[in-house]
C-alpha cells in the first residue's frame, strides 16, 4: 500500500489508501500490539470522520475496545497514551499535508512510534497475507474525552506573556483546540477556527507562502514574537519581531536557556546547525540521531536527554514521556522570551548571539540515483581533504573547521535533500555550487 511509509501511514486519501484500508488497520493493529484496547484520536480533515468509522469497526471485529478521545492534538494523543498506560494509539492525521490527504500516526506502550523498521511493515504484511475473521467477541466504543485532564498538565508551563505582544496563525489545525484554553485572549490569532479544509493556506509551516499572513500580522501588530503551527500541532515555527522565520533548529538552543538549572543530554538530528551546540557548550551533552519522530523519541529514551528537537520543528521532552509537543514547545519558549524581554532583548537579539553560520536551507533534487549522488558527494571531500567529523548514520554529515553539509535521501518524498552552512556567505556559495554540480551529474 502506498500510504505506508517510515513514520507512519499517510496519503492521498481514497487514492493511496482507502477506508477498507482503514478497516484492515484496525483489525490487525491489536494483533500486532498484542493489546484489546486502543485510545484513537483524530484531526478535523473531512475524511477523518469516515476513517474514524472503519478504523474503529475494524478495532472492535478484533474483539478490542476504542477508546474514542475524539477531536485531538497528535501530541494529546501521545500524553493519553502513556500516562494512561495504553499499549496502543492511532491518531487520525495527515499532520502538515494539504486537504485531500489523511493518515494514521501509531503508537505503542509508553507512546513510543511504531515506524516502518518497528511495526508498520508487519502491519502491512497483515493487512496483505492474513485473512479477516470477524471475533465474535466484538468489541465497543467507549467514549473517552480527556481535554482538560491534558490542559491542566500544560497549564503548569504557561509563563507569564502580560508584557509580550505575540501573534499566533493556528493554520486552521488542531492547535485551535487548546491554546486559547491556555493564552488566553492575550495574543493576537489569525485562522483559529477548526477546518479540514484548510481554507487560509496550507498547514505546514516550513512553506515561506504559509508564513506570510503570519510576518503581515507581525509587522501589523509590532509584535514581539509570531508563532506559527501545523495541522495537527506535534510541530511549531516562529519568527522573530520584525517577521524575520527562525530556522527551527536553533530553537533548540533556546531550550538550554529554560533548563539552565539542569544537566543531561540534548537530542538534536543531523541537520541541526554547528551553531546549536556551540552556543549550549558544556551545558549539556550533544547526542545526534536520525531525522523523524519514529527515531528521535526512541533515541531520547535511550539516552535519557532532558530535551531535543528537529529543523522541521519537532521538539522532544523528557517530562513529556520522550515526545514532541508544538503546544508544550511554545509555552517554554514564551517563557525564555518573556524573560529577555524584562531584560530588554528582543527574539532577533536572542537569535542572533545563538546564529553564528551562513545557511543554505534543505535543497532538494529529484532523482533516481540517489544513493550513487550521495555516495559521490560524500567520496569526493573524504578523498580531498580529512574532515573534522563525519557521520554516515542518516545519510552523510561532513564537518570541516569552518563549514559542513549533510546530505540524505528522503524518508517521505521522492528527493535528495541537501543542507549546507558555512562562516561566510561566498564559501557558502561556493560549496552549494559545487555539491550542485555532482549531484545534478546523476540527473
Amino acid at each position: 500500500m502506498k500510504a505506508f511509509h517510515a513514520y507512519d501511514i499517510r496519503g492521498v486519501y481514497n487514492k493511496d489508501f482507502n477506508k477498507n484500508d482503514a478497516y484492515k488497520v484496525g483489525f490487525f493493529l491489536p494483533q500486532l500490539l498484542d493489546t484489546k484496547k486502543i485510545l484513537v484520536g483524530r484531526d478535523v480533515r473531512t475524511s477523518s470522520p469516515e476513517i474514524f468509522e472503519y478504523l474503529c469497526e475494524g478495532i472492535n471485529d478484533a474483539g478490542a475496545d476504542v477508546y474514542n478521545l475524539g477531536l485531538s492534538t497528535t501530541p494529546m494523543v501521545y500524553f493519553i497514551t502513556a500516562k494512561h498506560k495504553f499499549d496502543a494509539s492511532v491518531m487520525i492525521t495527515a499532520s502538515h499535508n494539504s486537504k485531500e490527504y489523511n493518515g494514521m500516526k501509531i503508537s505503542k506502550t509508553d507512546a513510543l512510534p511504531v515506524g516502518y523498521d518497528s511495526g508498520l511493515k508487519d502491519l502491512e504484511d497483515l493487512m496483505k497475507n492474513e485473512e479477516v475473521i470477524v471475533n465474535k467477541n466484538k468489541g465497543k466504543i467507549i467514549e473517552y474525552p480527556q481535554k482538560e485532564k491534558y490542559l491542566d498538565f500544560l497549564k503548569s508551563y504557561v509563563p507569564d506573556i502580560s508584557d509580550l505582544n505575540v501573534a499566533i496563525d493556528c493554520s486552521n489545525g488542531m492547535a485551535a483546540l487548546l491554546i486559547k484554553d491556555l493564552l488566553e485572549d492575550k495574543p493576537k490569532y489569525i485562522f483559529d477556527e477548526l477546518d479540514g479544509t484548510f481554507p487560509n493556506h496550507e498547514a505546514n509551516p516550513l512553506v515561506p507562502e504559509n508564513i506570510v499572513d503570519l510576518q503581515k500580522l507581525v509587522k501589523k501588530q509590532n509584535a514581539d514574537i509570531g508563532i506559527i503551527f501545523d495541522g495537527d500541532a506535534d510541530r511549531v515555527m516562529f519568527t522573530d519581531e520584525t517577521g524575520k522565520f527562525i530556522s527551527p533548529d536553533l530553537m533548540i538552543a533556546v531550550l538550554a536557556d529554560y533548563y539552565k538549572d539542569e544537566k543531561g543530554k540534548f537530542l538534536q538530528d543531523i541537520r541541526t546547525s554547528k551553531a546549536v551546540a556551540e552556543y549550549i557548550g558544556d551545558r549539556f551533552e550533544k547526542e545526534m540521531w536520525r531525522v523523524g519522530r519514529a527515531y528521535a523519541a526512541v533515541k531520547l529514551r535511550e539516552i535519557d536527554g532532558v530535551f531535543g528537537g528537529e529543523l522541521a520543528g519537532h521538539y522532544y521532552f523528557r517530562d513529556f514521556y520522550y515526545s514532541d509537543s508544538g503546544i508544550l514547545a511554545t509555552l517554554i519558549f514564551l517563557d525564555v522570551i518573556a524573560e529577555n524581554n524584562r531584560k530588554g532583548i528582543s527574539v532577533s537579539e536572542m537569535i542572533s548571539k545563538i546564529e553564528a553560520y551562513e545557511n543554505s536551507g534543505e535543497i532538494n533534487f529529484r532523482l533516481d540515483k540517489k544513493k550513487e549522488a550521495m555516495d559521490a558527494v560524500k567520496d569526493f571531500y573524504l578523498n580531498k581533504e580529512k574532515p573534522d567529523a563525519f557521520f554516515d548514520f542518516d545519510g552523510y554529515r561532513v564537518e570541516y573547521l569552518d563549514w559542513w553539509f549533510n546530505i540524505r535521501p528522503s524518508n517521505t518524498e521522492p528527493y535528495l535533500r541537501m543542507l549546507v552552512e558555512a562562516k561566510s556567505k561566498n564559501l557558502l556559495a561556493e560549496k552549494v555550487e559545487e555539491i550542485t554540480g555532482i549531484v545534478e551529474s546523476f540527473k
